[in-house]
């Protein structure tokens, strides 16, 4: 065995990022590039995909990708590897708030199944399909690979209700749905099944669980929120950034099947 270099340094590498375009996508995607990756920016929407790419430059590309969907999932990573030769790093972070948040913060007790399965498709399937998309390219290329999929506090743990009353974001009322801790607790369960289905071929997998990140939320969760961390504080978005390059590059070369809380303390108490 080689001597293994404990760097971040990605210099090389190409990295593929779904919800690329998102608040913790954009981020992940500069900070990947800052570390040397050329940026694969997959999302929903070509528009928001290509100006994330234009805003990164360096080399960064956007594509468009549904990752519900098995067929556009199969076009996007062939038209990744097709324009980039290899994919190295799989940055597995899509997900959805779906396009109607009064039926996604519904009660439990009046829940749509159609919401459910819309959340799940993304939240879950989404990140089966794509890790089985890319892990092929992977196998195929024989070198290994990293794959860091994004799950939530919440899929570790059941939410604190107290703090959603008199909470809004983007001027409504929230909480946090059952599907989401689901769908999230699920991401794990499938990275840890990958770490030890791949492990072999040098593909590592592993999650990255970020605690609450300021989002447009509303002074007074923001207040109920940072009283339930340690740190005192949610998060800022840039703050997901090292940890994820942690994960994602030599820096953790025998981390595999872990879950990485960046949250503040949350999950501590």
């Amino acid at each position: 065995m080689t001597q293994p270099v404990f760097t971040s340094d990605l210099t090389g590498k190409v990295a593929l990022v779904t919800g690329g375009a998102g608040i913790l996508g954009r981020r992940f995607c500069k900070g990947l590039a800052a570390a040397g990756a050329t940026v694969a920016v997959v999302d929903l929407y070509a528009d928001a995909a290509d100006a994330a790419a234009r805003d990164i430059g360096d080399g960064a590309k956007g594509f468009v990708c549904d990752v519900a969907e098995p067929d556009s999932v199969t076009s996007c990573v062939a038209a990744v590897e097709d324009h980039f030769g290899r994919i190295d790093i799989l940055l597995n972070n899509a997900a959805t708030k779906t396009g109607d948040l009064e039926a996604l913060f519904k009660p439990f007790e009046e829940y749509s199944l159609s919401t459910w399965r819309e959340v799940m498709s993304v939240n879950i399937d989404g990140m089966f399909l794509m890790a089985q998309a890319v892990g092929r390219v992977m196998l195929k290329q024989g070198t290994g690979g990293s794959i860091v999929q994004t799950s939530s506090i919440y899929g570790l743990v059941g939410p604190d209700n107290r703090i959603y009353e008199g909470s809004h974001y983007l001027g409504g009322p929230i909480n946090t749905p059952a599907v989401y801790s689901a769908s999230k607790s699920a991401v794990i369960g499938l990275t840890r099944w990958l770490a030890t289905y791949w492990g072999e071929q040098n593909i590592r997998v592993n999650a990255l669980v970020p605690g609450g990140v300021a989002s447009g939320q509303n002074e007074i969760f923001a207040s109920k929120y940072s009283s339930r961390v340690p740190l005192g504080r949610m998060a800022e978005a840039d703050e997901m950034v090292g940890p994820m390059l942690f994960l994602a590059s030599a820096a953790s070369s025998y981390v595999t099947g872990h879950v990485l809380s960046a949250d503040g303390g949350w999950t501590a108490w």
